[in-house]
């Protein structure tokens, strides 16, 4: 059918993350530091997002695109996280309260306490974050935790070299990626050197890919 969907810019997106948020029906991802629209059938058409874009990325196009499907995206919302919750945003002195879902899959999330083999590791998609990644980043259970198992550490205050550990799950476990998440400051350095031990200690060859997270909340 033919219907008033938006379009995203991408030479214009600067990765913010913004209309993540400000779409309600989850039809917006951040993919490799931009915007995209990746469920259609999600897309209401209202524009909640427009407005939340810094760059002036996202405009409105007619063009062929499945119908908005109002009990996919109910259905998407109680099943892609376990939890729900509400962040509170002020903008402009404006409070605005956003309905967020927890991403968590499972407990403990630290480093230091995580058993080194774990069912919840067979066949994951592992999440490194370091710990005030969860602080800048406003969208991090959406944009980075979703569908993951999720471990928290911070080179710096912990004052312990996680390279042991990490190779032992690695080893242990049926891992299928990795994405690690650092802040552009220096000391989150060490968690990829430690990740980067990690895996050759292991002997495993798991796909890496580190993401930067700057100090204004943005990825770098």
């Amino acid at each position: 059918m033919i219907r008033k969907i938006i379009n995203i810019d991408e030479a214009k997106c600067n990765g913010c993350g913004l209309c993540t948020r400000a779409c309600h029906e989850g039809a917006i991802d951040i993919i490799d530091g931009k915007a995209k629209l990746t469920r259609e059938n999600f897309c209401d058409g209202f524009g909640d997002c427009l407005p939340e874009c810094p760059t002036g990325a996202i405009t409105f196009i007619e063009r062929e695109a499945p119908a908005y499907d109002k009990e996919a995206v109910e259905r998407a919302k109680h099943s892609q996280c376990p939890g729900k919750g509400v962040m509170h945003f002020v903008r402009e002195n404006n409070p605005v309260n956003v309905k967020v879902q927890s991403c968590l899959s499972q407990w403990p999330v630290q480093v230091k306490l995580v058993p080194v083999q774990a069912e919840f590791f067979d066949g994951a998609d592992l999440l490194i974050a370091a710990d005030c990644t969860a602080y800048a980043y406003a969208n991090i259970h959406a944009d980075f935790m979703r569908d993951k198992v999720t471990l928290i550490a911070c080179p710096k205050l912990d004052g312990v070299n996680y390279a042991e550990k990490l190779s032992q799950i690695f080893a242990l476990n049926d891992i299928h990626s990795i994405t690690l998440l650092r802040m552009e400051v220096p000391c989150c350095g060490g968690l990829v050197r430690m990740t980067e031990e990690a895996l050759k200690l292991s002997g495993k060859n798991i796909p890496l890919k580190v993401v930067i997270i700057s100090r204004t909340g943005g990825i770098a």
